[in-house]
């Protein structure tokens, strides 16, 4: 009798502390990620793992707590470049201009150059500086040709400054570098209306299969930027080598937002890619070219 009683025991012995572990997991607060890791995980994994959870806020559009993850980070790991690049453009999505402008300066000579002068343009051309914007942009794309993140940005920077014939190569690039891309095709459907090519820009958009409401919003768009910009031969051209970027000179998600309203200059209120959050004059605009006909992406879209 005594031997079978005690088998029981054991096993009611487990299955108490089995559910003794399991109200822990209901009832407490959710564990840190990074707590998680395997303890046989290399150290060098494990800051990679929470660069990407970082990147990951970023394209989910949680740039405040991102920022927070940013400071977490550089205590338990020290500073990086691509961490630098991080908290710049959070800096720089929550409004943060002038930080944003200085650690973006500070990244233009080194393996986040592209991405740097990337963000730098999305701040000139927030700012209403078309031509700083299209000379940061075309930098930025000269740097990464195959990004077709920066293609569209430089293209739509061009159409928003009325500089329709200059566009048309990048944002014919980005199209054709990822034909499946409904964000690339609907830029370049942009542009054809803009050139009055509508049997180009109905093609463009039927092999791309964009919704019914996508065309619509192509379209209105396309029009809208007819009646605020007038062609021009050509925006100012990037020098082959642009200089640093000022500490102020004068944010987006990996986009091209609109002006503030104290811009000097009059412009088409939207670019390609970022949602503008500031003025409801411009919220008539695609909040984004690049975002609005596709599900949610990282700013910048890399073929492979």
């Amino acid at each position: 009798m005594r031997h079978a009683v005690l088998p029981r025991l054991c096993l009611l012995l487990a299955a108490t502390a089995l559910c003794a572990a399991c109200s822990n997991v209901r009832n407490g607060y959710r564990q840190d990620p990074m707590a998680l890791a395997s303890p046989e995980v290399a150290p060098q994994d494990d800051k990679q793992l929470y660069v990407e959870l970082i990147s990951k806020m970023q394209q989910q559009g949680a740039f405040y707590a991102s920022l927070a993850h940013v400071e977490a980070y550089r205590q338990r790991y020290g500073d990086s470049p691509q961490l630098r690049l991080l908290n710049a453009d959070a800096l720089r999505e929550t409004g943060q201009r002038e930080a944003a402008l200085t650690m973006y300066g500070s990244l233009t000579s080194g393996p986040q150059a592209a991405a740097a002068w990337h963000g730098i343009g999305l701040i000139a051309a927030r700012d209403g500086d078309a031509v700083r914007a299209e000379q940061s942009l075309a930098k930025a794309a000269q740097l990464q040709p195959l990004n077709t993140g920066y293609l569209g940005d430089l293209g739509f920077a061009r159409l928003r400054a009325g500089d329709w014939a200059r566009a048309q190569e990048p944002l014919a690039k980005a199209a054709e570098l990822s034909p499946g891309s409904a964000k690339a095709n609907a830029n370049l459907a942009v542009w054809a209306l803009l050139r009055g090519q509508n049997e180009m820009a109905e093609t463009i958009m039927r092999n791309a299969r964009l919704t019914d409401g996508a065309q619509a919003e192509v379209r209105r768009l396309a029009e809208q930027l007819r009646q605020q910009a007038t062609p021009a031969p050509s925006v100012q051209r990037a020098p082959a080598s642009v200089a640093a970027a000022p500490a102020v000179p004068g944010p987006g998600y990996g986009a091209l937002p609109a002006p503030h309203p104290a811009a000097p200059r009059p412009a088409p209120r939207h670019v390609a890619v970022d949602t503008d959050r500031r003025t409801s004059a411009d919220a008539r605009l695609a909040p984004s070219m690049l975002e609005r006909f596709s599900t949610p992406s990282p700013a910048s879209e890399t073929t492979p």
